[in-house]
């Protein structure tokens, strides 16, 4: 999923067909293994692009990886963006990217598997799923919603919980991925400040559909 502007011309839209699939081959590699050990040569290949053509638009492989896994952040934020609009309360949209994630395990797993391989190095990164994170986290904080007083600590633990909720439900695929991922909401809820009673509700409310 390309998230720069549309190219202008002939040549720069077949220039940027090329470097995005390179992109999701890089994402397909790690969507498999998280291993960065392929080479060059085929990561081209599987892009369906000639040898050459990857550096001009990447200087290093470290490089087309990095830029693999800011492209999953950021069509997973753009998704959470597109179903969670119109919900006002922090605490509901922190609840509900959390249990949409772990139903996206199931509809989209190659996306879900870039993020559990490679998202540890990104839970603060400046794109992607975490500064939208972020942002609901220190409205909720300044509205009184939530209690903690770091919201970047805060962003931490939600992140790392995520991360963690992934891997369970890629290894443990037989469990019940709603009620673990609504469990899990409602413990980070409480963490956060909310009440009891109120994290319970608000970690079981109707989720919008995926489609």
């Amino acid at each position: 999923m390309s998230t720069s502007a549309p190219p202008r011309n002939r040549f720069e839209r077949r220039r940027a067909e090329t470097r995005q699939a390179l992109v999701r081959a890089a994402r397909q590699i790690l969507a498999e293994t998280g291993d960065t050990s392929a080479s060059i040569q085929a990561i081209a290949e599987r892009a369906d692009v000639g040898f050459g053509s990857f550096y001009n638009h990447f200087e290093s492989k470290a490089e087309l990886f990095d830029a693999a896994v800011k492209d999953a952040l950021e069509e997973l934020g753009q998704t959470f963006d597109e179903h969670l609009e119109g919900i006002d309360d922090p605490a509901e949209l922190v609840a509900a990217g959390f249990r949409l994630s772990a139903r996206m395990a199931d509809s989209r797993p190659e996306l879900m598997q870039v993020l559990r391989h490679r998202g540890l190095g990104h839970v603060h990164s400046d794109s992607g799923l975490a500064p939208r994170a972020l942002r609901d986290l220190e409205v909720g904080v300044a509205s009184g919603r939530f209690t903690v007083v770091d919201p970047m600590a805060a962003l931490t633990a939600v992140g790392g919980s995520l991360l963690a909720l992934l891997e369970l439900r890629f290894a443990r695929p037989e469990l019940d991925g709603d009620e673990a991922a609504s469990n899990l909401a409602e413990m980070l809820l409480r963490m956060l400040g909310v009440p009891p009673e109120d994290a319970r509700d608000v970690a079981r409310r109707p989720l919008p559909d995926l489609g």
